[in-house]
This record gives structure tokens, C-alpha cells and sequence, in this order.
């Protein structure tokens, strides 16, 4: 498994008229925590692409437990708890500044190739650096 944590404080952008974190904006918070995922591990997003690997997202699913709310700090957990073959899955635990856990979700990407539009299985360069990242 892999697991890494960021934090962010919600921006009033962010939120609807109650100030509850708008739904939508979940996805890119759980997209910040992919990508500081791969950081950790030593590459960061950027890298993948100009390497000509796109991740698109084919599933993602969500558990709102309570509400995120402007100007909480909040910490995403995301976590890799499979290696992967031509698709990727990332869990992810948003929590609050009382450690109290918020949501829970999912996403799964797939391999890209950028140039023939065809799915491939995860680079050997990135399983490399995530073999080298597991930790049981």
C-alpha cells in the first residue's frame, strides 16, 4: 500500500450559500491527492504526461458523511492499495480539523497512451517507483 496526506483550508469559492463545501469540488480535491500521491513517490503528474501516459478517470465514487465547511482546514488521505495493471485505484478519507472523517471515496483511472489513444498497462518507469513505495 501507499498512503499520503494533504492538507488544504476550503476557500469560500468553494462553497454554496450554507458555506458546505459545494459537491462538485470534491473531485479536485481528490485530484490533489493524487497527484501529491505521486509526488511522494517521485514523480510528479506533469511527468507522466510528457512521458505520454494520460490517467483519464472512468469511475468515481463518493460517501459524504458531513459536510466540509468554508475555512475548515481539511486533510485528504489517499491511499493505493493495489498495484496496478491497465487501471489504477485510489481510496480516499477527507477529514477535519477535529479528525472527525467527512467522506470517503474512489476513483479509477485507466493507462492512456497519449499518441494511439490506446489503453496500456502502467509504465514500466512508474510500477518501478511504486514497487519501490509499497509498504505491506
Amino acid at each position: 500500500m501507499i498512503h499520503s496526506t494533504h492538507s488544504l483550508r476550503v476557500r469560500y469559492a468553494e462553497t454554496d450559500p450554507m458555506k458546505y463545501v459545494y459537491y462538485g469540488n470534491y473531485a479536485t480535491y481528490f485530484e490533489l491527492g493524487r497527484v501529491e500521491l505521486f509526488r511522494s513517490i517521485g514523480i510528479s503528474y506533469d511527468e507522466i504526461e510528457k512521458s505520454g501516459i494520460w490517467l483519464p478517470v472512468s469511475d468515481y465514487k463518493i460517501k459524504y458523511l458531513k459536510p466540509a465547511l468554508y475555512d475548515q482546514k481539511l486533510e485528504i488521505h489517499t491511499y493505493l492499495k493495489k498495484i496496478p495493471g491497465v487501471r489504477i485505484e485510489f481510496e480516499y478519507e477527507i477529514y477535519n480539523e477535529e479528525g472527525t472523517k467527512i467522506t470517503e471515496a474512489a476513483t479509477t483511472l485507466f493507462f492512456l497512451n497519449s499518441e494511439t489513444h490506446k489503453i496500456i498497462k502502467c509504465p514500466d518507469f512508474l510500477m518501478k517507483l511504486i514497487e519501490e513505495n509499497w509498504k505491506e
